[in-house]
């Protein structure tokens, strides 16, 4: 079998990291090796790769209500003037152009270096026929703007009752997993709990990820640092009727900073390498907890209709052979030592092709409801790739149901990759207690590939 090419994302990604990461740029070698096994299993194509399930972008994104608090705090933020549409889920990414521009959701989709790439298919799987329709839910913005180099900000749209529905909620929840830091506007808790109960849920979800930031706006006003706690300390004891016990606040006045969240972005490029080597890991867990276990299943599915259809395949000519029996009398042929065999031999030669047409019928029948499970799943391997790839002469002939790739080689494989991420992170927690953490800084350029 032809090696597994290295796919050019990673190749970039090294590249990238080589003088700014040290982990990130060995992270990149763990996922190499997990693609080259995942490709000879029939997980993945040539020229993919597993690295594209995270965006390796730092991600900072923003939930609130429909006061235009989360729009001015934006704003002033990134020292711009935007109009962006808030209806959509809107990417904020930096361009060196003074102008900006905005491009459709369709952008975003197909582009896996960002962090909406194939949502889709996520959307299609909760509203069958919207997944065609992204450039109504979501868009990319170019800013030009230092403080966006680097990272990317996901403004997601005001909670509006009468625009609210199924798929809103679902990118909201995707957005609330995948970033690094979540910016909630308090307002947000003002809102109709039948239309925030979701997001809601989705932080309290994630609270302990220590990735939420709340932020009370009153810009309008004057305020003492006495004050300030009380209002924070008023805010604590209302977001635990919620289910919500941690994060931190901040409150926005006349007379305050915003230190706070700036040192929060500061800190931006270690959280993203804390959630790129949880992608790793999460995928290597995968390949067992998942991927194997959910093709065994269907193999032991495939195997038992097989069988059973054989068997009345097998049943029909032997109540053929009884009513012939019956009208001439032909079982002594079956004793003759020379006919009997030969018989038998026949009967082997009928029903082995026989078998054969059968797995394969019922195979395509088990491929379609693989490709519907890995949609379920929200999988990017191929389970259908791993089903075929076992479906091989003898394995047909034979009572076998694990899936090629199933051996103590690959489980070897596994666990040495599974060690090799610990070791990262336990590197990425010595930057910190050594002293030796840098702010490492991307060159993630717009539009630059990698």
């Amino acid at each position: 079998m032809a090696d597994k090419t290295v796919s050019k994302h990673l190749v970039n990604l090294e590249k990238q990291f080589a003088t700014t990461d040290p982990v990130l740029q060995k992270a990149v070698k763990v996922f190499q090796e997990l693609d080259e096994l995942e490709f000879e299993m029939g997980l993945i194509e040539n020229d993919e790769t597993t690295a594209r399930k995270c965006s390796w972008w730092p991600l900072i994104s923003t939930l609130g209500g429909y006061s235009p608090a989360k729009s001015e705090f934006i704003n002033r933020f990134l020292d711009a003037h935007l109009h962006t549409t808030r209806h959509k889920f809107t990417v904020l990414q930096y361009t060196p152009q003074t102008t900006g521009t905005t491009l459709p959701g369709a952008a975003l989709d197909a582009d896996h270096r960002l962090p909406f790439y194939k949502i889709g298919r996520d959307i299609d799987q909760i509203s069958p026929g919207e997944g065609s329709k992204v450039n109504s839910y979501l868009e990319l913005v170019t800013v030009n703007s230092i403080k966006l180099k680097n990272k990317l900000i996901i403004d997601t749209p005001v909670l509006n009752p009468s625009a609210e529905n199924a798929v809103n909620s679902l990118l909201r929840q995707h957005v609330t997993a995948i970033s690094d830091l979540v910016l909630v506007f308090t307002d947000l808790f003002d809102c109709d709990p039948e239309f925030s109960k979701d997001t809601i849920a989705s932080i309290v979800k994630y609270q302990d990820t220590n990735k939420f930031l709340y932020v009370i706006d009153h810009s309008e006003l004057n305020l003492e640092q006495s004050k300030i706690h009380e209002i924070i300390a008023s805010w604590q004891r209302r977001l635990s009727d919620f289910g919500i016990f941690t994060g931190q606040f901040v409150v926005l006045s006349q007379n305050s900073n915003i230190t706070q969240i700036e040192q929060r972005i500061n800190n931006l490029n270690s959280d993203r390498s804390y959630r790129v080597l949880e992608s790793l890991e999460n995928s290597i867990r995968a390949v067992d907890d998942v991927v194997i276990d959910e093709v065994e299943t269907a193999l032991t599915t495939w195997k038992e209709r097989c069988n059973a259809t054989t068997l009345i395949i097998l049943s029909f000519i032997i109540m053929l052979i009884l009513f012939a029996e019956i009208a001439v009398g032909i079982l002594d042929l079956f004793f003759d030592p020379i006919i009997g065999p030969a018989i038998i031999l026949a009967l082997i030669a009928l029903l082995t092709p026989l078998h054969l047409v059968v797995s394969r019928v019922h195979a395509k029948f088990i491929v379609n409801q693989l490709h519907k499970r890995q949609k379920q799943l929200n999988l990017s391997e191929d389970l259908s790739g791993l089903f075929e790839k076992s479906l091989t002469f003898w394995r047909m002939l034979l009572p076998i149901t694990q899936p090629v790739g199933k051996t103590k080689k690959n489980r070897k494989k596994v666990n040495s990759l599974m060690e090799q991420t610990k070791d990262l992170v336990q590197a990425l927690n010595d930057q910190f207690s050594r002293g030796q953490h840098q702010d490492y800084a991307s060159s993630y350029e717009a539009g630059e590939e990698y």
